[in-house]
């Protein structure tokens, strides 16, 4: 009798093991849209994961086009998703800020959706990694249509691409930090936009349109926002009068640094939005070149920083500015 318990307990604790591998290992997950692997969608390999994970895990996602909408929660960390191809493996929704949709349940009235529920993919958690995918917001010039959206903390994109027209790459949230690494991002009109204290390294920016690339909000009390670091900013034939960006709030802070600038860049680089902004607005340039870097003829209110001030922008500084630094590798 003790034997046969005794193989009672192995088998179950076998077969815990086996279902702890498969849903919930610190290893790889594996979706394919064309059956091959465990999971077809996405979604359902973000479902599996363990909350508040101490490890790290990877979803690994063959190449392929994934229709899909998707939200990684705030309970969600220490994750990578890795697509195959950054070219070929493709995450696309096509909402936008004018889809109708039921709103509260009071009115039971169709309303626009607006801009903040359009994201393609929403990021809440931190420490979340993506890597050689492509983000697509594939709607029709219709409204303000965003492909990804984040809120957490200490995210890095490697390798990735963000397909858009309007807002196609929403920072939503102060105080927290992301790292973009040789990255494509293209749109329309803002198409960066937000609070985030981001980096951009070695990443391309093409303009679709006449229009402004960046659209800060950065808090008063936020001492980083969007630092563009060799860069490459490029054009569409359509676009050859673009501003570098306008503050969406009053102390909008953008730089670049050491970037090369297309001729599409007007001379006067900046717009204030808003007159009063020019007094707060906080707009360098350090370093850049190509037709676009026009130093002499930018407006007043910007500023080209000193060797000196440019040399305190690094990794290390502008990630230490909160209670827990970070470094990305």
């Amino acid at each position: 009798m003790k034997k046969l318990l005794l193989l009672w307990v192995l088998v179950a604790l076998s077969q815990n093991g086996l279902a702890a591998g498969k849903y919930d290992n610190p290893d790889t997950l594996f979706v394919a849209r064309d059956g091959t692997a465990e999971f077809r969608n996405i979604d359902d390999a973000i479902e599996v994961c363990r909350a508040f994970m101490d490890y790290h895990k990877v979803i690994f996602v063959k190449k392929g086009i994934y229709k899909e909408k998707l939200i990684i929660p705030q309970w969600l960390q220490n994750i990578e998703i890795c697509g195959e191809s950054a070219e070929n493996t493709i995450i696309t929704y096509d909402d936008h800020a004018n889809v109708k949709v039921i709103l509260g349940t009071a009115a039971h009235r169709e309303q626009p959706m607006g801009t903040f529920r359009t994201y393609t993919l929403k990021i809440e958690g931190n420490d979340i990694t993506l890597k050689n995918i492509t983000i697509e917001n594939n709607s029709a010039r219709l409204g303000q249509a965003v492909a990804l959206h984040t809120e957490g903390d200490r995210l890095k994109f490697i390798n990735c691409r963000f397909i858009g027209h309007q807002d196609t790459v929403y920072t939503g949230m102060p105080a927290t930090r992301l790292f973009f690494k040789d990255c494509y991002i293209c749109g329309t009109t803002d198409f960066i936009f937000g609070a985030s204290t981001a980096w951009f390294e070695g990443c391309t920016i093409e303009s679709l349109v006449n229009s402004y690339v960046t659209a800060a909000s950065t808090p008063k009390d936020q001492a980083y926002g969007y630092i563009f670091n060799h860069c490459k900013l490029i054009a569409s034939g359509n676009a050859t009068q673009v501003y570098l960006g306008r503050p969406w709030r009053d102390y909008g802070y953008t730089l670049f640094m050491n970037c090369e600038l297309g001729g599409h860049i007007r001379p006067e680089g900046w717009h204030n939005w808003e007159k009063h902004r020019e007094q707060t607005a906080r707009y360098m340039e350090y370093n850049n070149r190509g037709e676009g870097a026009q130093p002499g003829k930018r407006v007043a209110w910007s500023r080209q920083l000193s060797k000196k001030e440019a040399a305190a922008i690094t990794l290390e500084n502008v990630f230490a500015d909160t209670a827990k630094p970070w470094l990305p590798e």
